[in-house]
């Protein structure tokens, strides 16, 4: 029987702003193209280990994090770690479309370009068509690829930042709070999306809404007061929690 390798093991990890620990002691594995939600009440440290997963926060002054965080085996936070290239492998969608003010064509080519992937023209505009079909875009921009990508929709500058994402190849899609700027039918857009984007990658998503939660992913994260209360299979957390805190939670009698 093959072993799959999970794409993250996090170990006995704390994080801390300062002196202050934010997150204490968690250890989970995420798994390699499944979905992972991870929710919990505001300012629980779902964002913050979000973040974790690439490095974003060693862009806030004062920051530490203790034990290990490891992608496919490697410690992300050694020294020999390049930022640059994990965070080529371990890609970021923000809650608010985050185009740049620029064509959809140079959003999508990017990333490519500042990496040094882009090895010629060809090659670039069969990615950016690539990278837009997959993000469920490309028929409605093909004819428009000059245009400003603030011109979009909210919903379609979203899937634009997915696409942006995908153009560098990523092994893993981070998203957060990626569907809570948007109307219904964009959320189920990026939902969809979701789904046939994890046969490819593997993608963790922070959420405040637990119907999406419950629809999207394959496994379940609860955070608590910087603590991960009950990591399992959704339909398990769903239904069949184990914890107090995490039945709680769920059917809204806390939080």
């Amino acid at each position: 029987m093959t072993v799959i390798q999970p794409a993250f093991t996090i170990e006995n990890m704390d994080f801390y702003y300062g002196p202050k620990r934010t997150l204490t002691g968690l250890n989970l594995e995420i798994q390699p193209q499944k979905v992972t939600a991870l929710i919990g009440p505001s300012g629980c440290g779902k964002s913050t280990f979000l973040r974790c997963l690439n490095r974003m926060n060693d862009t806030i002054p004062d920051t530490r994090v203790d034990g290990k965080v490891l992608l496919t085996g490697k410690n992300i936070y050694a020294p020999d770690v390049d930022v640059v290239e994990l965070r080529k492998r371990v890609g970021m969608v923000f809650q608010k479309p985050n185009p740049f003010p620029q064509s959809i064509y140079d959003n999508v080519a990017f990333g490519p370009r500042v990496l040094g992937l882009a090895h010629n023209k060809s090659w670039l505009d069969e990615t950016i068509e690539k990278s837009l079909r997959a993000a469920a875009l490309w028929d409605d921009v093909k004819d428009r690829m000059k245009d400003d990508a603030l011109s979009l929709a909210l919903g379609q500058q979203q899937r634009l930042c997915i696409a942006r994402v995908l153009a560098v190849q990523p092994e893993v899609i981070l998203m957060d709070e990626s569907t809570s700027a948007l109307d219904p039918i964009a959320t189920l857009r990026i939902e969809e999306l979701i789904s046939e984007l994890k046969q490819n990658y593997t993608i963790v998503i922070v959420t405040h809404n637990m119907q999406q939660a419950a629809r999207v992913s394959d496994f379940t994260g609860l955070f608590w007061l910087g603590e991960l209360v009950e990591f399992a299979a959704t339909t398990e957390i769903f239904t069949r929690p184990k914890k107090e805190l995490t039945e709680a939670y769920i059917t809204g009698r806390m939080g």
